[in-house]
C-alpha cells in the first residue's frame, strides 16, 4: 500500500449517477431522512451531470418535467442534500456535485478546472487533518471550510 494511500478514506466511492442514488437513498433510511420525490430527482439531476452544475441548470431540467417549478424548490431540495452531506457546493463556481462517499460528514478540498469545469474531489485526511491542526495551533474553531484549487486538468491542457 502506498503512502498516500494508506491516508485515503476507507469507504466506497460512488462514481455513477444510479449507485451514488441508491447509496444516497440507503443512507438517508439509516440516518431516518425523508428523500422525498423531488429530493431524489435534484439528487439524480446533480449526479448525472458529470460536472458540477449550477440551481438554475437544474431549475430549467425540472421544468422540462414539472412546468411549474419555482426556484425555492430547487434550493429547498439543495438545501436538504448539503445539510446531510450528500452533495457539495463548489462556492467559487456557484455549482453542485455529488460527493463521492454520501454515507460520511465531511469537508474535501476540490481541483476545479477552469476551462471544461470539471471538478475532483480530493480525498486525502492529511489535508483536513493539517488545516485543522493549523487551526488549533492558532487557537482557531473552524466551523466550515471550502479549499478549492483552480487549474487546468490533464484532459484540457
Amino acid at each position: 500500500m502506498t503512502t498516500q494511500a494508506a491516508h485515503r478514506h476507507d469507504h466506497e466511492h460512488h462514481d455513477d449517477a444510479r449507485s451514488f442514488v441508491a447509496a444516497v437513498e440507503h443512507a438517508s433510511n439509516e440516518r431516518g431522512l425523508r428523500l422525498t420525490p423531488l429530493r431524489r430527482e435534484v439528487l439524480e439531476l446533480v449526479a448525472s451531470a458529470g460536472k458540477p452544475v449550477k440551481a438554475y441548470d437544474l431549475l430549467d431540467r425540472l421544468r422540462e418535467k414539472h412546468g411549474n417549478a419555482a426556484p425555492p424548490t430547487v434550493y429547498r431540495a439543495l438545501d436538504f442534500l448539503l445539510e446531510n452531506s450528500f452533495i457539495h457546493k463548489l462556492e467559487s463556481i456557484n455549482a453542485y456535485v455529488s460527493c463521492h462517499h454520501p454515507a460520511e460528514s465531511h469537508q474535501v478540498p476540490f481541483l476545479i478546472c477552469d476551462k471544461c469545469q470539471c471538478a475532483q474531489e480530493v480525498c486525502d485526511e492529511r489535508v483536513a487533518d493539517l488545516i485543522e491542526a493549523q487551526a488549533k495551533a492558532f487557537g482557531f474553531r473552524p466551523q466550515a471550510q471550502t479549499l478549492e484549487v483552480h487549474g487546468i486538468c490533464k484532459n484540457c491542457r
